[in-house]
């Protein structure tokens, strides 16, 4: 059996996928519930994801992704799109969530509310948008190392023209942008880049004990 740190020195960025192979939805089901169990700050999750297997749809996002073949050869690509802004209905909505979870009074929550109220809700737009990006971030991270535990080959993407993306998936009316995607299947035979040794920072020169 495979150790977490075996699986993390399996994956790679896979950039040629096996168009033939596709990833059981039982197995995409695992990967969406991984991103949604993700940590986010304050449990906000201010992001929402788009699973594109769509033959046609993929094809325009591949036009919008510099022709990039991972796009269209891939299983799946699972976008993640940030909200540009946290709106007060927003917060109430996830309070109220929270709520009626834990068998609480919405009452219960404002502390919590002020807390948000003084911080988040305080940013401006951009730096709003920036903050819910880097929370996306958090999820794509979880993303991988769950394909990587099921044998699952990944590429995380930032090199596609965001604002197509947003027109093409009709993000802007919803008030969300593309953060990043990640395209998932299974590597081609024929995709040299899995031979390649890992390259990283030694553990001296990464980590710093204080």
């Amino acid at each position: 059996m495979s150790t977490y740190i075996d699986d993390l020195n399996w994956r790679y960025a896979t950039k040629k996928f096996d168009a033939n192979r596709e990833v059981s939805s039982k197995d995409i089901e695992t990967l969406l519930e991984a991103i949604q169990l993700t940590a986010s700050s304050y449990g906000l999750q201010p992001y929402e994801i788009i699973v594109v297997k769509d033959s046609a749809t993929r094809e325009k996002l591949k036009a919008a992704s510099w022709n990039q073949t991972q796009i269209t050869d891939s299983s799946e690509v699972i976008v993640f799109a940030n909200k540009t802004h946290i709106t007060s209905s927003y917060l109430d909505s996830y309070l109220l969530d929270m709520a009626t979870t834990r068998n609480l009074k919405v009452e219960d929550l404002d502390g919590l509310k002020g807390m948000l109220e003084s911080t988040i809700m305080k940013l401006n737009p951009e730096d709003q948008s920036i903050w819910a990006a880097k929370q996306a971030y958090i999820a794509l991270g979880n993303l991988l190392s769950a394909a990587a535990n099921l044998k699952i080959d990944t590429c995380p993407m930032e090199g596609f023209d965001a604002t197509k993306y947003d027109e093409l998936l009709n993000l802007k009316e919803k008030g969300l942008t593309t953060a990043v995607i990640v395209t998932v299947g299974y590597r081609s035979e024929d995709d040299h880049t899995q031979f390649a040794a890992k390259v990283r920072k030694s553990k001296e020169d990464l980590i710093n004990k204080l």
